[in-house]
């Protein structure tokens, strides 16, 4: 079974991802939304002043790190949200290798697209991030 991608077309090289990755997770009180998935949505529907794609594939700057952990906070109902407790959570993702810190840029980070897949949707026959649709 091949899974509907959904484009994401904030880049010129933009890359297709499964449904799951854009489902919407906004609804009042629901605290389930992981922060990588969030990171996604955001990116997704183009929240610019907080968050956005650059450099290599994949790879995305937080523009205003105060902003996106406020955001993130009022999403998870937790108004004392702040950047320090954001980036402890994004450093809980290196070892599970879902992202990493890009070495040399601040507040720089990648994904590593083939392991959310994978973890995400089992069925999706990707080993490797070559592997993954890109649009040109």
């Amino acid at each position: 079974m091949t899974p509907r991608c959904v484009g994401v077309w904030g880049k010129p090289n933009a890359v297709l991802f499964p449904d799951w990755a854009y489902k919407p997770a906004w609804s009042p009180g629901s605290r389930q939304v992981q922060l990588w998935h969030f990171l996604l949505e955001l990116l997704g529907r183009g929240e610019g002043a907080a968050i956005g794609w650059g450099g290599e594939w994949g790879e995305f700057v937080i523009r205003d790190p105060e902003r996106l952990a406020r955001l993130w906070g009022e999403r998870k109902g937790k108004p004392h949200m702040n950047y320090d407790k954001l980036s402890r959570a994004l450093r809980y993702y290196y070892n599970k290798r879902i992202l990493h810190k890009t070495k040399g840029k601040r507040f720089t980070y990648k994904f590593n697209f083939s392991k959310l897949i994978l973890v995400n949707y089992p069925g999706y026959p990707v080993t490797d991030s070559s592997k993954i649709t890109r649009l040109t």
